[in-house]
This record gives C-alpha cells, structure tokens and sequence, in this order.
C-alpha cells in the first residue's frame, strides 16, 4: 500500500513540475480560464438580469466552474498523456519505470484534479468579483472533486487510445462541446425539449451540475451521485487495465 502510494506521488510530482513550468507562462493561464471567464461576463452580464431563472448568477457561477473544471481537467491530462506518448516519449518512460500501472493512474488523476480545482478556483474568483456571491455547499464542493476526478480519468482513457492529436480535437469538438453547453451549464436541462432531456441526462456533466447546485445529499440526488461515482471508478479501472496492458 505505502509503495503504491509513493509510485502515485512520484507520477503526481512528475505531473506537477511540468503544471508548475506551464504557470510560469502567462499563455497557458490566460487559456485555461479566458473562455470560462468569458462566457461568464457575456450570459451574466449581457442578459443575465431578463433571464427568468432565481439568482441566476450563482446558478450561471456554479455552471462555469462546473464545466471548467471539465475541460480542463479532461484537456490537460489527455494532452499530457497524448503528447507524451506520441511525441516525446516521456510517457513510455513512465510507464516503464518500477511504478505500477494503478499508481501512474492514480498520479495522473490526482494531477487532473489539481489543475480542474486550479481553473476553477480562477472562475470562482471572478464569479466573485462581479456577482459577489460564493454559491458553493460542502456537497457541492465535493461534486467539483468528484467531477474532475472522472474527466480526470476519460483523460487517460483518451490519452491512451489516441492516435494522433487530431483525433483528440475532434473527440472534445463533437462530446466535450455538446455537453457544455447543453447539460445545464446556462439553464437548466428542463428548458430543453423532452426528447432531449433523455440524452442530455446521459452526460456525466449532467449529472455533476445537478450535484454542484444542492445543498445536500437527498433522494432527488441520490441516483447522480450514485452514476457519477460509478462511472468514476469504472473509468479508474478501465484507465488502470489498459496501462497496465499497454504495449507500442
């Protein structure tokens, strides 16, 4: 268990160097939160007073940083994971050394969290500044947790099976897109038509954006809670089985 651990924070430490060396780049943070914050300014600002919603600033906060947390805790880990395996070559090293497959998954997970809660914490400073509310609840904290932890893990999934870089674009054009816009990041998903209700509850973004917004557990959200934890760790294993099987 202790060795497990430590491969885990060896890859997590890894991870953060280079998450560490971006930073350092006023590129890379302006990319990370500039449509998010943008988005945020345009919905809140432009109509968000003739929108018939309650507080549909906190309501429009929690969404952003919702899907935030999603694009960029899917982007930079299976960036990092595509790039390294098909370019550099740094992910066959890692995967190569005396760490196992589980902790390298759990390492990349781990370091998909940090940087969706950094993105995220970024839009909760500007949700801040210009509706001056924090619409967040221990339960909905912990949703955001729970949120990148799963895109976290579809990130190494994709990193993974990837072949080339394009088909990573074309993968977040036609599911991460779609599900940003239409699982309640600006409304809520009753808005829709009911044929489209049906499909848009199938995205785990759905599911997230319902949790992010109560403020406890209940039986009206028991069943999200339940489907997201479960796809999480169904993606954890699934990620963990084909690195550990994974052959060039």
């Amino acid at each position: 268990m202790t060795e497990a651990l430590m491969g885990s924070y060896a890859v997590l430490y890894r991870e953060m160097l280079l998450f560490k060396y971006k930073l350092m780049r006023l590129g890379y943070v302006f990319y990370s939160v500039s449509t998010p914050i943008l988005y945020l300014l345009a919905f809140g600002l432009g109509f968000g007073s003739r929108v018939q919603i309650p507080d549909y600033g906190a309501f429009l906060i929690q969404g952003i940083v919702c899907m935030s947390s999603m694009t960029n805790s899917f982007n930079m880990v299976s960036v990092s994971v595509g790039m390294g395996r098909l370019h550099s070559g740094e992910f066959q090293t890692v995967l190569t050394s005396p760490v196992s497959a589980s902790s390298v998954m759990g390492g990349l997970v781990l370091s998909g969290i940090i940087r969706g809660l950094f993105a995220s914490s970024m839009i909760l400073l500007a949700g801040l500044f210009v509706f001056h509310v924090f619409p967040f609840t221990t339960m909905g904290l912990f949703a955001l947790v729970l949120n990148t932890a799963f895109f976290s893990a579809a990130g190494v999934i994709i990193g993974v099976i990837i072949d080339d870089m394009e088909n990573h674009a074309v993968l977040t054009n036609f599911i991460i897109m779609p599900m940003a816009f239409f699982s309640g990041t600006f409304y809520p998903v009753d808005f829709l038509p009911h044929w489209l209700q049906k499909v848009v509850w199938i995205m785990p973004l759905s599911h997230a954006n319902k949790l992010i917004r109560v403020g406890e557990l209940n039986s009206a959200t028991a069943s999200s809670f339940v489907l997201l934890s479960g796809l999480t760790l169904v993606c954890i294993a699934a990620g963990t089985v084909m690195l550990d099987r994974y052959t060039e």
